[in-house]
């Protein structure tokens, strides 16, 4: 579930803490200066630079650790919810599903399924809050942030939630004898693209959404089909021949064919294809957004 959007916005950019100082914006006094404009140093940048978008994500992180607990409760009730419910539910009918336990199964595929809405969730609510609402990202704009800094930040601070909501359940799974722990080096580069992929498509949304409703049309008609058709709660083989051709091209499926056999300590089938769709997802998605989003607020 989407955390609750920002109330008060006391983060800081330049590592100053969250009461701020000379380093900090005032979102206020951003407002009154007129509409943002992106000010390079110098000469001009179109792309984000190497270390800049790390003062967005520090920021952010600075105002989500007052929330810290709340948020993680949040974004691991849903999970466990599914995991526990159907795992033992279903489990005790279906028996094995490849090779293992039906709850083993599912918890890799809950995995996958927290990264997805974690990281969809926090670039598309909390992103159009500090975009449209609170207007964050204009005061941030009025410092020698660019726009694609902005953005930069605010993706990896999305794939950076997405990450901790990941390792939770897999900790727990692993801890209840679901998973191999030992699996965790080759889970987690999986979950962290998996996150940026998942948190740049959820920004080209923030990028044409009007108001937060807009968000319902992307949650029914693409992040749910997408949770029912990747392999989350049953094997691909078991869809038609069409419907895994379609299965092909969705990211939630790559992610989990990459998380499901590292957590049982299985060989992964084509990892470098499952990665590259990733990646293809990730950079596509977020230029796409960064482009939106240009014609949006530096029109």
């Amino acid at each position: 579930m989407p955390d609750a959007p920002e109330t008060r916005d006391t983060g800081d950019i330049g590592g100053a803490g969250d009461t701020g100082d000379s380093a900090a914006v005032s979102t206020a006094g951003a407002h009154r200066a007129g509409p943002p404009r992106e000010r390079p140093p110098e000469t001009p940048r179109y792309l984000p630079g190497i270390s800049p978008w790390m003062g967005v994500w520090r920021r952010n992180f600075l105002v989500w650790r007052k929330l810290a607990i709340a948020s993680l409760f949040g974004n691991l009730a849903d999970p466990m919810i599914y995991l526990f419910g159907l795992g033992f539910g279903l489990g005790m009918m279906v028996g094995e599903v490849d090779g293992t336990s039906y709850i083993a199964f599912l918890a890799a595929g809950t995995v996958g399924s927290s990264v997805m809405f974690s990281a969809s969730f926090e670039s598309m609510y909390s992103g159009f809050s500090r975009m449209h609402v609170q207007r964050t990202w204009e005061a941030l704009m009025h410092t020698p942030l660019t726009l694609g800094d902005v953005v930069l930040g605010e993706v990896v601070w999305a794939a950076s939630k997405a990450v901790l909501s990941g390792v939770a359940i897999l900790l727990v799974a692993s801890a209840l004898g679901y998973a191999r722990i030992d699996s965790m080096p080759v889970v987690l580069p999986a979950i962290l693209l998996a996150g940026l992929a998942f948190a740049s498509l959820a920004m080209v949304m923030t990028a044409l959404a009007p108001s937060y409703d807009f968000f319902m049309f992307y949650q029914t008609l693409v992040m749910t089909p997408m949770l029912l058709l990747s392999g989350v709660f049953f094997p691909l083989a078991q869809l038609p021949a069409a419907a895994r051709h379609v299965t092909e091209w969705l990211p939630l499926a790559h992610a989990v064919a990459l998380i499901r056999p590292a957590m049982l300590g299985r060989p992964i089938d084509l990892p470098w294809l499952h990665a590259s769709a990733l990646a293809i997802y990730a950079v596509v998605g977020f230029a796409a957004a960064l482009g939106l989003l240009r014609r949006r607020i530096l029109r």
